[in-house]
């Protein structure tokens, strides 16, 4: 097979929770337990209506502090403890940079307004040729949509590429347009993976 464009979404792949303490602690504070403080901030209407650029991050942080019946001044401190044990995989970023001499490589995220920003101040922007982030267009992974931007924008067909989630229906996402998806499950597996598909 021929490929030419590699993708990678980033939260539970390229940036991970390497220490959950953090996250823990805050979910104590709140009395609930680490996977429902996880489900409080992400799953809610906010977080969706962010990932669609509907409303912007702070927004959504604002909502998240209304919710826990905490005074909007708190939303900075919430913010940065949910966040603290986050962690970017630098053997992917490696990995990356070392693709991009060989292929296109892109970033396909369901994130928020920010994150570009994020990218730039993180200095790691030059691991992509492209950066699809669903607040910018108003729509999210698994919408066939998001997949076939990142395509167009890379200039390459569906077979060409490889896209890597953690989410399965993401993958089942990309596979119905006729990419070849890798689920995400370690690093190693991961990179693994990459080097089978890019060698067949």
């Amino acid at each position: 097979m021929t490929f030419k464009a590699i993708y990678f979404d980033l939260g539970g792949v390229i940036l991970r929770t390497g220490d959950k303490t953090p996250r823990a602690n805050l979910a104590a504070e709140f009395g609930m337990t680490y996977e429902e403080m996880d489900r409080f901030v992400f799953e809610s209407q906010s977080a969706r209506l962010a990932s669609l650029g509907k409303i912007t991050e702070t927004q959504h942080w604002l909502d998240v502090t209304q919710r826990l019946n905490r005074p909007d001044t708190d939303m900075p401190h919430i913010r940065k403890a949910f966040f603290y044990g986050d962690q970017l995989d630098q053997e992917i970023l490696s990995l990356l940079r070392s693709l991009r001499k060989s292929y296109k490589t892109g970033l396909i995220s369901n994130a928020w307004n920010e994150l570009r920003p994020w990218i730039l101040e993180n200095k790691f922007e030059d691991a992509f040729d492209n950066l699809i982030i669903s607040a910018e267009l108003g729509f999210a992974k698994p919408d066939a949509r998001i997949y076939q931007t990142a395509l167009e924008n890379l200039g390459v067909q569906p077979n060409e590429s490889i896209f890597v989630d953690d989410f399965e229906k993401n993958i089942l996402g990309c596979q119905a347009l006729g990419m070849h998806g890798i689920l995400f499950r370690t690093s190693q597996q991961t990179i693994d993976d990459i080097h089978k598909l890019l060698n067949s």
